[in-house]
């Protein structure tokens, strides 16, 4: 069965009209004769969206605590497409899944077409720049990949000024709610602020599907859509400052990209510092751009494949660091990137510090494998380069004597075996030989030589020529090879390091293989058996091969293990890297899955733990209370005692307290459960402390806490409920280990844009190292006796606390005991009065 295919609208903010936007949609849809159905659509009381629903037929919904889309209805309805709106909420307890993307992602497995909405702000990679923008924490979260992977992303735009007009118009809100709401989270700013991570986010998913279109079409030309800044590096200081530049450069355009790339080979460009090169790679990402290490025989080639490849618009190089003379060897790296770049590509030479102070060492052209320019001058020299000399001597200088002219003949030889090595030399000593015994050696223009001292002349010349042609060739062919190896090296040693740091994923590293080696995709593939087929471990790029036997290019990891390339056939010399990388993959392979499976070892291990002690507590704990009532019960029924009504009291007032006792254990227990499984989700409204606080203390004895709440202090931005229930556990636990005549003392202050609640007691205190261990679920510290509960009080305050964005702490109280400090956000540019809610429900509450 075909995978269904997903759409989604996006929008920047609740209002935009994505529900508006879905519906109409379906309208189309369902008027083109499609099998359309509305599997869950929120209209919010919003007339007009209402109004769109008119005319589709809609599931039934499933009714829980309130009522939530059927998934099992939508799939026994099987219809061709499905509305279902809001995808990032979160399921009430009792549904299949956790999350309606779950859901969604059933229903496109069953080849069902699902059309979705989602905000921006629900992005799992951008809650925390929302939540700086807002002041508001989303607790709705869709993971980016999930939205990535939709087929169609359509976005829902509205300006700021034409949102908040329609919020005006009551359009978005009930009325009562229209005031906070513009006042708080619809502000210009913030809306503004949204808008442009809705464009920039949608912005970088256009760009991948045109990457993938222009693979696909094997499109060469640059196409100019967004500026892409590459930022060729030679490991050398002055990479600094080209980025920088670059990044400036970036920020003209909106949405410039910085990618910078370091090209090993046989030139300066393999001359370069480790360590400078991390630098320089940190440096880029700090200024968010990308660092990419590229091997490539042609430097100039290299760069500019390299920027077409990535739809560059335009290079940032550094001017060339060569002395004057060294320009004699050829024009240069950037020179020749500039020359062939075309008018597609802007080429930027930039100046800097070490322009013009030399690489060191040999001239670059000495330390290169002989290019076709180079050869091409050899042989002129090695072929052209005697006829021109037996000219010169035979008209301009005939007397210089036989000596001479044998040496002038020998350095022509030595001239072209460097210039293009041992065929030119080879070829010049040939040449060269024939003319001198023709022209200069008696008798002349014969090849008969009179003289045998002038044959061994002669003899020695061209042995003396072939060996320096010898010597040249050998230590061209040398250099070649260590630089190859030298650039080998910095890969593999650069690939070691971050894989032994664990810092490289899996697809990271086949995308730097693909990126090294120029290959178009590449894939990790793995089966159990000689028999079984052939699975996909992990790829990246476009079609990767899913059977070795279809590959370009084949590394096999062990017998059941295969590395797989596609694109073009590799020389042998490149496998010895590539096996290395090949090793590498299995070896990141098997560190995730033993990551993966120590994390759930670990969370059986704690399941255990908890189970363990919800063991201990149930045995021990939960019967010492109903000990109590069933003695004091029987005791009433017993009809061979006459109970006074002091003892029926107080056997009644036994009875009560133990009920108590075991009611606040099960509600505690209870409260973990909901913690551990992470269903607690809190209904966030602006709340004042001083209509909480003194509620929570109706559990503890009177006279035994002592409250100084200010009414000046601002609202928070609570679940009333949960806070009620933290606020009461830490208090009777202060109580329960204060002394009787000292009383608990509850104070509220507000500091910046916190608020505090401390919770001060003078009991016994607890030690440095044991204040974190006394949140752990479980946990009593001290000489607690066994019926003083099961220790989940302060566990379960801290999880609620942490739940509404607070958090919970444990500090020395001055003079002895300990404090507890609850930290709260003040309910400042966002929060309860619009009637919004940070989760859509309310089951969070105690």
């Amino acid at each position: 069965m075909a995978r269904g295919r997903l759409r989604i609208y996006l929008g920047a903010a609740p209002g935009v009209g994505k529900t508006y936007a879905m519906l109409s949609e379906a309208h189309r849809r369902v008027e083109r004769g499609t099998d359309c159905v509305v599997a869950f659509v929120e209209h919010h009381d919003r007339p007009r969206t209402e109004v769109m629903l008119h005319g589709l037929e809609q599931i039934r919904r499933k009714e829980l605590e309130y009522r939530d889309m059927d998934i099992d209805a939508v799939l026994a309805r099987a219809p061709r497409v499905a509305l279902v709106d809001e995808l990032a909420h979160t399921n009430i307890p009792g549904s299949r899944n956790a999350k309606r993307w779950q859901d969604v992602e059933e229903l496109l497995a069953a080849g069902i077409d699902v059309i979705s909405t989602v905000n921006i702000q629900h992005l799992e990679s951008l809650g925390d720049v929302v939540e700086s923008i807002t002041g508001v924490r989303q607790q709705e979260r869709v993971p980016d990949e999930v939205v990535r992977r939709a087929d169609q992303i359509e976005l829902v735009d509205m300006s700021p000024q034409a949102l908040r007009r329609r919020m005006a118009h009551g359009n978005i809100y009930k009325p009562d709610k229209v005031d906070a709401a513009l006042s708080k989270y619809f502000r210009p700013g913030n809306l503004t602020a949204l808008r442009e991570l809705a464009l920039l986010w949608v912005a970088d998913r256009v760009d991948e599907y045109l990457n993938a279109y222009r693979s696909e079409h094997e499109v060469s030309t640059i196409w100019g859509s967004r500026e892409r800044i590459v930022v060729g590096l030679t490991g050398g200081p002055e990479g600094r400052t080209l980025i920088r530049r670059a990044a400036r450069l970036a920020e003209k355009g909106a949405g410039g990209e910085v990618l910078a790339v370091y090209i090993a080979r046989t030139d300066g460009l393999t001359s370069s510092s480790p360590k400078e090169l991390a630098v320089q790679r940190g440096l880029v990402e700090d200024l968010g751009g990308t660092f990419h290490h590229v091997v490539g025989d042609d430097i100039p080639a290299a760069l500019l494949a390299f920027a077409r490849g990535v739809n560059a618009t335009q290079i940032v190089l550094g001017v060339s660091r060569r002395k004057s003379w060294q320009y004699v060897l050829g024009p240069g790296v950037g020179a020749t990137v500039a020359r062939e770049s075309g008018p597609d590509l802007d080429v930027h030479l930039i100046t800097h510090d070490e322009a013009g102070k030399g690489r060191g060492g040999l001239p670059v052209a000495r330390s290169a494998r002989l290019g076709r320019a180079r050869i091409i001058r050899g042989w002129l020299v090695g072929a052209l380069g005697p006829v021109v000399l037996t000219v010169l001597l035979t008209h301009v200088a005939p007397e210089v004597g036989l000596a001479n002219d044998m040496l002038l003949y020998l350095s022509l030889t030595v001239a072209a075996a460097l210039l293009g090595g041992l065929l030119p030399a080879l070829a010049s000593a040939v040449v060269g030989s024939l003319l001198l015994n023709w022209f200069f050696t008696p008798p002349v223009h014969t090849l008969t030589i009179a003289d045998p001292k002038n044959i061994v002349a002669i003899a020695i010349f061209i042995g003396v020529a072939v060996s320096v042609a010898s010597v040249v060739d050998l230590a061209a062919r040398r250099t070649h090879q260590a630089a190859r190896l030298r650039a080998e090296s910095e890969i593999l040693s650069f690939l070691a390091g971050n894989v032994l740091r664990g810092e490289t994923s899996l697809e990271a590293l086949l995308e730097r293989v693909r990126e090294t080696f120029g290959m178009e995709s590449v894939a990790l593939l793995e089966r159990e058996s000689d028999v079984n087929p052939w699975t996909c471990a992990g790829s990246v790029g476009p079609r990767p091969c899913r059977n070795p036997d279809d590959a370009d290019v084949e590394v096999p990891v062990g017998d059941h293990m295969a590395l797989a390339l596609t694109g073009r056939v590799l020389p042998a010399e490149d496998r010895r890297v590539l096996a290395a990388f090949a090793a590498q993959s299995a070896v990141v392979l098997d560190r995730q899955r033993l990551r993966h499976e120590a994390d759930r070892a670990k969370e059986l291990a704690e399941g255990n733990r908890i189970r363990t002690a919800l063991l201990a507590a149930v045995s021990h704990d939960l019967r010492t209370p109903l000990a109590g009532i069933k003695a004091s019960v029987s005791s009433l029924r017993s009809d061979d005692v006459a109970w006074s009504e002091e003892d029926r009291a107080e056997l009644l007032e036994a009875i009560e307290e133990g009920a108590d006792r075991l009611d606040l254990l099960v509600g505690n227990l209870l409260d973990m459960s909901r913690l551990q499984t992470g269903t607690v989700t809190p209904l966030i409204r602006e709340i004042d402390l001083d209509e909480v606080v003194p509620m929570a203390l109706g559990g503890v004895p009177e006279g035994s806490a002592e409250l100084d709440v200010p009414e000046t202090l601002p609202m928070v931005a609570v679940d009333k409920g949960l806070l009620e229930r933290v606020v009461a556990n830490v208090v009777e636990n202060a109580v329960k280990y204060s002394p009787r005549d000292e009383p608990v003392l509850v104070s509220a202050s507000a500091i910046a844009d916190r608020v505090e609640v401390r919770v001060v007691d003078r009991g016994p205190g607890v030690p440095d190292e044991a204040k974190e261990r006394i949140f752990a679920p479980f946990q009593r510290y001290g000489d607690a006796p066994r019926g003083a509960g099961v220790g989940l009080g302060l566990a379960v305050a801290r999880g609620f606390a942490e739940a509404m964005g607070g958090t919970i702490s444990a500090e020395d109280t001055p003079g002895g005991g300990l404090t507890m400090v609850l930290s709260l956000r003040v309910a400042a540019g966002g929060g309860g009065d619009d009637g919004r809610l940070i989760g859509q429900t309310a089951r969070g509450s105690a």
